[in-house]
């Protein structure tokens, strides 16, 4: 692959990642959040400034896709660098049914599984999850035996409110220890949607950070916030500021903490040393529209199908210094990616005793290549459709469309 002239500050990469100082690591996992809820990405209201912000000091990735349209087999993808129905997260139960892990299932992520975090360690960093885990709840699932150093948020989503004793709220960790329980200690009303667990995730972030550049130890920080996956939340001093509802509220109090998060970097000196990624699990909920779900903007359904509103997410990459300001990328790519990608950050080679289905995008985002890859949309352990270029064969779409098409003729 022949390489293209970089920026000065960028020429250490052309030896590759081992030759220089490893970058701190900051992955920003929104959940439910759809192509279409930024202003970068055309949606209207433009109330995401920061993300905009960061779109326009970074690169946008307009073609970026999730592993998997439900939350526990991105998360797993993400974290693995493999395909849901390599690493474990997926089902047979039914045609085609998704793999995730609620309060009522016992299952996790494998042992035999390597995750990203693990492998960090062997380059010097310290690891945190701040938000939502989402595979396993059981002690040997746990974030902290998977190479997680902390660990500040939940093992599922915020469902709820459940009785205590038939089906118990979700409780909120801080490492080993749980610290309370969602709608009981971290209060959530359902009414109003006010709670203030993203000012706590902020927070934690805010000092994490802080801890690490002044321990002058690399750092992998996985920002995993919930507060757009229903039922949908926000703080008091967001609630009612967006015009796009309850939603909109969420989606606002999320930019204006990534937009501390960033500033907080280049005011202690270290945005040029850390590589940021915004992204989301999967497509916008469009069963929990119009208040509690987002938008898809322009693409076919949401949340649970391959069709692109459920599969393409929105995407930015933000490393000062290094990736060139205002670029915008139809590189096809995917949160795998962020696997292999961290590791190269890291000087480290991906595990080479299993198939790893992530590449690696510093080409595309220091040099402006574009990689010829597949991208496959898999629901379960079946594979609905394939992108390859410009073109998408979709093999499945689970729809009764003759049925639905007998009663269309029928009415006419």
């Amino acid at each position: 692959m022949a390489s293209a002239a970089l920026r000065p500050l960028c020429l250490c990469w052309a030896l590759g990642p081992a030759a220089a100082a490893a970058p701190n690591i900051l992955l920003l996992l929104m959940d439910d959040m759809g192509w279409g809820d930024l202003g970068a990405f055309g949606e209207p209201s433009k109330e995401t400034p920061n993300l905009d912000q960061m779109a326009a000091e970074g690169m946008l990735f307009l073609d970026f896709y999730t592993a998997n349209p439900l939350c526990s087999p991105s998360r797993a993808a993400l974290l693995t660098g493999r395909l849901p129905v390599r690493n474990g997260f997926y089902t047979t139960n039914a045609h085609a049914r998704n793999a995730y892990t609620p309060q009522d299932i016992v299952g996790g992520i494998q042992d035999s599984e390597l995750l990203l975090p693990e492998l960090l360690k062997k380059a010097g960093y310290i690891n945190k999850i701040i938000g939502k885990w989402h595979l396993g709840h059981r002690p040997q699932f746990h974030p902290l035996k998977h190479g997680f150093d902390e660990w500040f948020g939940s093992p599922n989503c915020h469902f709820g409110p459940y009785d205590n004793r038939e089906l118990p709220n979700i409780p909120v960790y801080r490492d080993w220890e749980m610290i309370g329980r969602y709608y009981d200690d971290f209060k959530i009303d359902l009414k109003t949607g006010e709670a203030n667990l993203t000012q706590l995730y902020l927070q934690e972030a805010l000092d994490f950070i802080s801890k690490q550049q002044a321990s002058q130890q690399p750092f992998f920080l996985y920002w995993a916030i919930d507060a757009t996956h229903a039922p949908v939340y926000a703080s008091k001093q967001f609630l009612g500021t967006s015009q796009r509802g309850l939603y909109g509220d969420a989606v606002r109090e999320i930019d204006d903490s990534i937009g501390k998060i960033l500033r907080h970097l280049q005011q202690l000196g270290i945005s040029e040393n850390t590589f940021v990624f915004f992204t989301s699990d999967n497509g916008a909920a469009l069963i929990s529209a119009p208040k509690q779900g987002g938008s898809n903007g322009p693409f076919l359904c949401g949340k649970q199908t391959t069709f692109e509103g459920g599969m393409r997410e929105p995407a930015i990459a933000w490393w000062p210094g290094h990736i060139p300001a205002g670029g915008v990328s139809h590189q096809l790519g995917n949160v795998m990616d962020l696997f292999t990608t961290s590791l190269s950050l890291a000087g480290l080679q991906p595990p080479s005793d299993r198939q790893i289905d992530g590449i690696d995008l510093l080409p595309v985002m220091l040099q402006g290549k574009l990689i010829d890859r597949p991208i496959f949309y898999y629901r379960g352990n079946e594979m609905m459709a394939v992108r390859v270029g410009l073109y998408k064969a979709h093999y499945w779409t689970w729809s009764n469309s003759w049925e639905e098409y007998g009663k269309m003729r029928l009415y006419h």
